[in-house]
Formats: structure tokens, sequence, C-alpha cells
């Protein structure tokens, strides 16, 4: 098996809407498709998707890449599709992301500063800062949580300690103790 490597970069062809979580929806969309079809063919790498432009970054078995890559050029939420990275790896860099997603950060807006770019347009950048920005999304802190939390001081809002799923069997548990509670004293 080849291992491969690929970044492209390419325009949306959307209307972005309002944020949810985070991230854009038909971003999370994308992300959701990715991210199984990536785990299905093995494939790791990233997103970012920023003035309603994308960077994406992948790694895997050349073929699957390829694939891949090829139903993104089909893909009618693209345009002006343009391959910035395509080069054989001799291991992955990205070993335990299907598809990573990093929303509009501090990391982000520092790497622009940094270089002096004024929008993010990923079709012009420089072979360096194609490297700077890979290395951006596989050490952003973001874990794959599609909720920006570095905008939350000025949106006020707090990241959620539980899931709803926790709270939910916390809930039932809660019933259910109550419950035998009530049992136990009938027998008495």
């Amino acid at each position: 098996m080849s291992l491969m490597r690929l970044a492209y970069a390419s325009e949306a062809t959307f209307q972005a809407k309002p944020v949810e979580k985070g991230v854009e929806p038909h971003v999370a969309r994308i992300l959701m498709t990715s991210r199984k079809n990536n785990a299905r063919d093995q494939l790791v790498g990233g997103l970012y998707y920023g003035d309603n432009r994308f960077f994406q970054y992948l790694e895997g078995d050349e073929s699957a890449v390829r694939e891949t890559y090829g139903r993104i050029l089909k893909d009618e939420r693209h345009r002006n599709v343009i391959t910035l990275i395509e080069e054989p790896i001799s291991e992955r860099t990205f070993s335990n992301w299907s598809m990573k997603y990093v929303p509009l950060s501090k990391d982000v807006r520092q790497f622009l500063d940094a270089e002096g770019l004024q929008s993010f347009d990923p079709a012009n950048f420089t072979a360096d800062q194609c490297e700077k920005m890979i290395a951006l999304i596989r050490n952003s802190s973001q874990d794959q949580k599609l909720v920006n939390y570095d905008d939350d001081r000025a949106t006020g809002a707090k990241p959620e300690v539980m899931s709803g799923g926790l709270k939910a069997g916390i809930v039932v548990a809660g019933i259910c103790v109550i419950g035998a509670l009530l049992f136990a004293g009938s027998m008495l």
C-alpha cells in the first residue's frame, strides 16, 4: 500500500448561512459525510472553512485519496478547486482523525496575521503557508468539536459540561431510584 498526502483549496458555491454549534450548516453536512467516508476508506486529515473558502488536507492509501479527491472535484458545493500538495508519504501524521475540523479560531487569526494575510485565500498560499496551515490543523486543540469556544466570550455562551445523553441518563436513573424507594416503602 502506497501512502500519499493531498491538500487542495476551493471556493464554496453555497451562500453561507448563520453558524450553528460553531460551524456553517453546509460545512457540517460535508463534515458528517467526510467523517463517515474517510473512516470507511481509512483516510485521515483536516478541513478549514473561512471567507467562503475551503482548505482540506488528506492522507491515506493513494487510491483512496485519489478517489475521494475525484468526488470533491465533481461536488457542486466546490468551485475553482486547486491542488496545492500532492505527493507520497512514508507514514500518516493525522493518525486518529477521519476529518478534523478547525473552526475560525485564534490559531487561524494568528496565522493570517503572522503571514500578513487580510483574508483566508488558500488558493494563493505559498508552499510554506500550506505546510503551516496543515500543522495548524494537526495541532489545533478543537478536538473535533463543532463548537468554537474562542468566541464564547463575545457571545456570552458557556460550553456545556454534560451532554444531552448524560443528562437524560441521570434523569432516568433518578426516576428509577425514586420508583424503587416508593415500591420498597409500599412493601412495609
